[in-house]
């Protein structure tokens, strides 16, 4: 599951809610050693990736450029709900806290670390421009490992009119596992 990953999270409206991720490396449960993926992201300014968890993931998100990232954080009850609790947190190794729902801002060469069961959403801060994110992460499973707070498409449907040049990530069953 390396390349481009295009997504709208079935918004219809990109720019409102999407995302643009590029997947470098990523290992595989079961299969390799390699227990780490690293993505790159574009962030634009207010476009939001929905609120969601991980279930056994555990990332550090770091704004390499541009703008300011904004992560909205809430703990996770194990009905998958909001919990009221305080969320603990690592930016830059420094332990920080919030309320539920608080807001930590990431500017260029900062991160954070993300615990398992940690919601999460994120959005470039209006009028500091786009955000070039990076993501180091233990091994990535999108398609069986994010726990999003509300029902979302993560892989667009994507009518193809030619025979695409790069593949996406969700085009690999289709294109190259057939």
């Amino acid at each position: 599951m390396l390349g481009w990953d295009i997504t709208d999270f079935g918004s219809g409206d990109f720019y409102k809610r999407g995302l643009f991720l590029f997947t470098i490396r990523n290992g595989k449960f079961n299969v390799d050693k390699k227990p780490y993926a690293e993505k790159i992201m574009i962030v634009e300014e207010n476009q939001e990736t929905p609120m969601h968890y991980h279930w056994l993931k555990m990332e550090d998100i770091i704004n390499r450029a541009g703008g300011n990232l904004v992560i909205e954080l809430y703990n996770s009850t194990p009905d998958n709900k909001f919990d009221t609790t305080s969320v603990h947190y690592k930016k830059d190794g420094v332990k920080g806290a919030v309320e539920a729902g608080g807001k930590v801002i990431l500017t260029p060469g900062e991160s954070i670390c993300l615990e398992q069961g940690m919601y999460h959403r994120f959005y470039g801060e209006a009028e500091k421009g786009k955000v070039l994110v990076g993501e180091v992460s233990m091994v990535n499973d999108d398609a069986a490992d994010n726990c999003f707070y509300e029902s979302i498409g993560r892989f667009p449907v994507i009518e193809e009119d030619e025979q695409p040049v790069h593949l996406l990530v969700s085009d690999y069953k289709k294109f190259l596992l057939s």
